[in-house]
């Protein structure tokens, strides 16, 4: 997710947070295991998008992946640009499934931002999925994210950000001055999507993507999907 900076809008913070506070509990102590992660398997060649998009192409169904241990964001919110600060034309995400024990989440605290002890940077098996609200009610597979807490990140011996395919992964950091929480209600992290189901005209690693519409999310909720 982008830095945002629009002093003129309101703070707000990422539906996410809603998940992360209603699940973080009860599903990181119940997920499996998941082996080691990229860092711990530095003989492992960094993957291509061709490979990304096969290893992710069993989560088309989302069926597939509420059984692999991802969880739906309890709000069905479809996050789009202007939610957070950004111009509504850098587009949306869409709905997002998120994996807590990749993520390493801890447990939400009140009035604490979210928090967690994952260097989870694998996008063979990302820890957050995107799904685009169709017109009749499901859902498609658009893209796929990561994201590791600086903190973590740095305990674990790295000096820079993750990166892949060249790019440094997004620093979020919320700035108390401005109106935007930039960090999402998260603490301070590293974060990238790649959109491997949806070209995104401007770049398959941007946070947004224009060909990605939130305009049937309301369909889903009444169709009680």
């Amino acid at each position: 997710m982008r830095r945002a900076a629009a002093p003129d809008r309101p703070h707000t913070s990422t539906p996410i947070l809603a998940t992360l506070a209603l699940v973080t509990v009860s599903v990181v102590t119940a997920a499996a295991p998941t082996g080691l992660t990229a860092q711990q398997r530095p003989d492992r060649a960094e993957p291509t998008l061709e490979a990304v998009r096969a290893a992710a192409e069993r989560y088309g169904d989302v069926r597939a992946a509420l059984a692999a241990g991802y969880v739906e964001d309890p709000s069905g919110m479809c996050v789009e640009a202007g939610m957070v600060g950004r111009p509504a034309e850098e587009g949306a995400m869409g709905i997002h499934y998120l994996r807590p024990d990749l993520l390493g989440l801890l447990p939400v605290q009140e009035g604490r931002r979210v928090d967690g002890t994952g260097t989870h940077t694998d996008f063979l098996t990302p820890a957050i999925l995107m799904y685009e609200p169709r017109e009749d009610g499901t859902l498609e597979l658009v893209g796929v994210e990561n994201l590791v807490f600086q903190k973590a990140w740095k305990a674990a011996g790295h000096d820079a950000p993750p990166t892949f395919m060249g790019r440094s992964w997004n620093a979020m950091t919320d700035d108390p001055a401005t109106p935007v929480d930039e960090g999402h209600g998260f603490e301070p992290h590293f974060d990238l999507h790649v959109w491997v189901f949806r070209a995104n005209p401007r770049g398959t690693l941007e946070s947004f993507n224009p060909a990605v519409i939130c305009a049937h999310a309301r369909m889903r909720v009444m169709s009680g999907s």
